[in-house]
């Protein structure tokens, strides 16, 4: 019984400590956005001020920075998710030995560092006189962020029934029709949390964009940028406004998700109510035990 109390003890306090040392760094960077110093920093507190944000806001780099962020991070989900699905099916459907070969294939982007990916594709595209720019930024994006869908698909279609598509093409159905009524609506939740993962792994990338962006600007890039030229609030203040958007983007989440799932039960139970109803009109006849 002592034994429990002290693990018990021991859990509270690692609790404590991972939320303190996840936490601590965000507290600070955001006091640090609302006091009115000019060095990034809580200490001395000289007195609480919007006007960091007032100057983030005319920043209008800041803003050209965002657009390409956005453009950028687009144009890879639109590339990435079905460059990483198609690998993933098929991948699914060859022989084991090719199987193995292909996924290595698709893996090593991953593993390979960022620097690496952004130089190479650099030098790949300068060999055809391609000017640096965005849409290199796209391509050398794509070129890993694909096999994060892929892992994602692929994991999804270990739980598919090959049997489903076997009866499919028994009844006359063509492979295009099989793929588009059975196997992509069963791939929807990992398609849509690829997308997901695609969008916000461009929008954090920072090494290939490095190389690759040419005379433009992404959000990673404009935040390096102004460490170099000198730090000022104005960083710490984009960053709170980065938290204070992906914590209310969680909580519509969470909020949504929960309304879906007591509708649902709700409509079973409804349902179910109903059911029995119909079997009391019916009569004791046709009741199981009746029967």
């Amino acid at each position: 019984m002592r034994q429990h109390a002290f693990g018990r003890l021991l859990m509270k306090i690692f609790v404590a400590v991972f939320l303190f040392y996840m936490l601590m760094p965000l507290v600070i960077m955001g006091g640090a956005a609302l006091n009115n110093s000019r060095f990034p920093s809580i200490y001395p507190w000289v007195g609480f001020t919007g006007r960091w944000f007032e100057d983030l806001w005319a920043d209008t780099r800041m803003w050209t920075a965002i657009r390409n962020t956005l453009l950028v991070a687009l144009s890879v989900v639109a590339l990435a998710v079905p460059i990483g699905t198609a690998a993933a099916i098929l991948i699914n459907g060859i022989d084991a030995r090719a199987r193995g070969f292909l996924y290595g294939v698709m893996i090593a982007p991953i593993l390979t560092p960022g620097v690496v990916i952004g130089i190479s594709t650099l030098l790949f595209w300068n060999a055809f006189n391609a000017p640096a720019g965005l849409w290199l930024s796209v391509l050398g994006q794509v070129s890993f962020i694909a096999a994060y869908v892929m892992l994602l698909v692929l994991a999804r279609l270990q739980s598919f029934d090959p049997l489903l598509e076997e009866a499919a093409l028994d009844l006359g159905a063509s492979h295009t029709q099989v793929m588009r009524r059975i196997v992509v609506p069963h791939l929807y939740p990992a398609i849509g949390a690829g997308a997901l993962i695609a969008f916000f792994q461009s929008v954090e990338n920072f090494n290939v964009t490095l190389f690759t962006k040419g005379n433009s600007d992404t959000l990673t890039v404009y935040v390096f940028s102004k460490t170099r030229s000198g730090i000022t609030p104005t960083i710490n203040a984009l960053a709170l406004s980065l938290i204070a958007l992906t914590v209310i983007g969680a909580i519509v989440y969470e909020i949504t998700r929960r309304r879906a799932e007591r509708r649902a039960m709700e409509e079973a139970a409804a349902a179910a109510a109903a059911e029995d109803a119909d079997l009391a009109a019916a009569g004791p006849l046709a009741t199981p035990a009746a029967a």
